[in-house]
């Protein structure tokens, strides 16, 4: 059991250290032994995990799906709204999420490893699937689409705000999208319960055991019956 934690948690370093070189240099411009020097492990500790670089791009796009952090809520369309707050949170404070999101958006990397966006899409449609038969959304929203868009609209915040002169925080960006986005979704007396707010985020960010976890606080309940 000692020796197959001791793997995984060493497959995991080799995945931080590629996320946070594929992040700085690019997917091309990045090479294994960086990688290995970065990471501080042997080639040979390398393929026994990966068989290339571009394995190694895909656990890093694998790595970034996930539902961490993202609590259960009284309101399904809370969770929706959780997941993408805390990828805006993380994403700029995490490698292997800034990393994940250049390779889906860089046309060379989707060629020859496709993306994770479908995978994106399938949580999102899920909770979606699971606010509109708790009668949370409106009845004409289709999830798989609406998810789509969502995470367009998502990603779509993320490379402008890179782009504009000044500074942008990407949470409060994304909040303020969604803040738009809302009342096509969500029925009329759900959107007062649903809450939008940086402090919401960073209380759900430190749950995750990557934060401060002094300013953790109640995020379910009637957390969630708060408006922005």
């Amino acid at each position: 059991m000692a020796q197959q934690e001791r793997a995984v948690r060493t497959r995991r370093v080799i995945l931080e250290a590629a996320a946070a070189v594929f992040d700085e240099l690019g997917y091309e411009a990045s090479t294994i032994s960086e990688i290995l020097e970065r990471a501080g492990v042997t080639k040979g500790a390398f393929y026994f995990h990966f068989r290339s670089k571009e394995d190694m791009a895909r656990g890093v796009l694998s790595e970034a799906v996930t539902t961490e952090g993202v609590l259960p809520q009284g309101l399904k369309l809370q969770e929706v709204l959780d997941m993408m707050m805390l990828m805006a949170y993380r994403l700029p404070r995490e490698p292997m999420f800034s990393a994940a999101l250049r390779l889906a958006v860089d046309r060379n990397s989707r060629s020859m490893f496709g993306t994770r966006w479908p995978d994106w899409t399938d949580l999102l449609a899920s909770l979606l699937g699971e606010a509109k038969a708790r009668g949370e959304v409106h009845a004409y929203i289709e999830e798989t689409e609406t998810a789509r868009l969502l995470l367009s609209a998502w990603t779509g915040v993320r490379i402008v705000s890179e782009g504009m002169p000044g500074e942008y925080d990407l949470p409060t960006e994304v909040a303020a999208l969604l803040q738009l986005m809302l009342p096509s979704i969500a029925v009329p007396t759900v959107l007062p319960r649903l809450e939008i707010s940086a402090d919401r985020t960073a209380r759900l960010f430190a749950l995750t055991g990557k934060g401060d976890p002094e300013s953790a606080g109640d995020t379910s309940g009637n957390a969630a019956d708060r408006h922005p």
